[in-house]
């Protein structure tokens, strides 16, 4: 069996982007998507244990990394090689401790240094800088940057103190939320349920509970239980048409019954 290498790789998606019209198509603004979806791939494959499924999504998650940047290379901007001469340089300058000879003992000690670094590189850059230190949280799924803000606000003392405040907070946006419902008010349903959504994920960090993986974990158990459902209702021989939602509700509850 023939084994590929990363020059195979470039090559294969090279000629994809002559001969395939779908791959022809594409551009970095249609792709970046697709780039978001296989990270969330990877993070499932990793969460089920699964070394075959990591390896597959990995591969995924590279082929958007090789296609991004050899859509750059046919536009004389960059190409797969600058991006890994790039990223080895910064491993590199990132980490004195590692290739330098200066000493660190601790994580907080690394990340705080690789904080640092990273300012220093903006600063040197020749960008245009803000002083906002929003700035600094990057865009990305919503609830991961909503995390982000609040932690970053937190660093400079803008947090309640302690859970009960965050958790009061809640209670007060959910009540709006349901003062919005009971207007019939699209606009100000849609503000108040971000409002709520913010919230919550605030409640979630004071109890170092990673929303995003709660998020997940929810997910990933409704898929099953949904599954399960569905079993239940193949075995006996009906259709969704055919069940009544109490008979749902009752499999989902066996569903769950299952699980502990």
């Amino acid at each position: 069996m023939t084994t590929y290498t990363l020059e195979d790789l470039q090559a294969i998606m090279l000629r994809l982007r002559r001969e395939c019209p779908w791959d022809q198509k594409q551009t970095p603004q249609s792709l970046t998507r697709y780039a978001i979806e296989e990270a969330y791939e990877v993070e499932q494959a990793v969460q089920s244990g699964d070394s075959a499924a990591v390896a597959d999504e990995l591969g995924d998650l590279l082929l958007q990394v090789v296609f991004q940047s050899v859509m750059y290379q046919e536009q004389h901007a960059f190409g797969f090689e600058q991006v890994v001469d790039g990223l080895c340089h910064k491993l590199i300058r990132r980490h004195p401790h590692v290739f330098g000879g200066q000493e660190l003992e601790t994580e907080a000690q690394v990340s705080a240094q690789w904080e640092a670094i990273k300012q220093q590189e903006k600063q040197g850059s020749g960008s245009i800088q803000t002083t906002s230190l929003l700035s600094a949280v990057k865009h990305g799924p919503a609830v991961m940057q909503a995390e982000s803000l609040q932690k970053t606000v937190a660093k400079v003392g803008f947090d309640w103190p302690d859970i009960q405040g965050a958790r009061a907070k809640l209670t007060e946006e959910l009540s709006e939320l349901d003062e919005a419902i009971g207007l019939q008010d699209a606009e100000a349903i849609t503000d108040e349920l971000g409002d709520a959504f913010f919230a919550l994920i605030n409640v979630a960090r004071k109890l170092n509970v990673s929303p995003e993986m709660a998020l997940l974990g929810t997910i990933r158990k409704f898929r099953r239980r949904f599954q399960t459902v569905e079993t239940s209702l193949q075995a006996s021989g009906r259709d969704w048409a055919d069940s009544s939602l109490e008979e749902l509700d009752r499999w989902w509850d066996e569903a769950k019954g299952l699980e502990r």
